[in-house]
């Protein structure tokens, strides 16, 4: 008889979790995080917050996940898959938000990446991500994150002032490391100038990450794909992570979704999306 032989022993890979919303385009959201995570070297889970009518084209409306099926989904990854990381975007209510808290509550090892998305860049109708009354509990959230990366109209709406320019920038990034966030990146593509400046702060102290304005167009889903490439970043990384983890993982994320971008791709009839391939 031909003796059997044995399966090789399959490889374990680390995870990150993405908690965010679904962009049917693919552009955004869930499958732009899921693009990152892979990119970064690890398995992407994901589960999701909010259901969007939304193309390249916009956001049309949402609709924000019960948060009793969010908590279900988020606990269910975490007690099977082996989960290094956490990244959040869309949330949709103040019930969704606290979901995250209470998660963070119950596993304060796990780095987690916030993109404190509130607004669409465009969305022709008017549609929010996040409702007014949750940026309160935004806050909080953003409070406990390992980093933080809002760009500038975001930044504006969790800190309650305007941000004209990279002074003002700079103030805001040392506020959110001052609220609680160990790291906090302003994103400076909504300002003006030849270059995209965006400024990272951390306890350690505050530095300018200049990449050029590579042209005029607009991009669909660039913030989500540069969070999550840091959260995969992360979970790729040690389990705790230095300052010094931190800022590379977001210098790392940066350059490759500089490459994204130069590598923009028409999916169609509206924004460009970056693409990793």
């Amino acid at each position: 008889m031909t003796p059997k032989r044995s399966l090789p022993r399959p490889r374990q890979r680390r995870c990150a979790l993405t908690i965010a919303g679904l962009d049917p385009s693919g552009g955004a959201g869930l499958t732009a995080d899921l693009r990152g995570f892979e990119a970064a070297g690890v398995w992407g889970c994901a589960a999701c917050s909010v259901l969007t009518v939304q193309s390249t084209a916009g956001l049309r409306s949402v609709l924000a996940t019960p948060a009793e099926h969010l908590q279900a989904e988020v606990d269910e990854v975490l007690a099977h898959q082996r989960v290094r990381a956490l990244k959040t975007g869309a949330l949709g209510s103040t019930a969704n938000v606290r979901v995250v808290l209470a998660t963070l509550e119950r596993h304060p090892e796990l780095p987690v990446v916030i993109d404190p998305v509130i607004i669409a860049t465009r969305s022709p109708e008017g549609a929010r991500l996040l409702d007014g009354e949750a940026l309160s509990a935004m806050r909080q959230l953003c409070a406990r994150a390992t980093v933080v990366t809002p760009n500038v109209d975001e930044a504006e709406a969790l800190l309650e002032r305007q941000i004209r320019d990279r002074k003002a920038q700079r103030e805001a990034a040392e506020a959110l490391v001052e609220l609680g966030a160990r790291a906090a990146i302003v994103k400076g593509g909504h300002l003006e100038g030849d270059q995209v400046v965006d400024v990272l702060a951390t306890r350690s102290g505050v530095l300018s990450i200049a990449t050029p304005r590579r042209q005029k167009a607009e991009f669909h889903g660039g913030g989500c794909l540069f969070a999550a490439l840091i959260a995969g970043h992360l979970a790729a990384g040690p389990l705790a992570p230095t300052d010094e983890d931190i800022v590379r993982s977001i210098k790392a994320s940066k350059k490759v979704l500089s490459r994204a971008i130069l590598r923009a791709a028409s999916v169609g009839d509206g924004l460009l999306v970056p693409t990793l391939g």
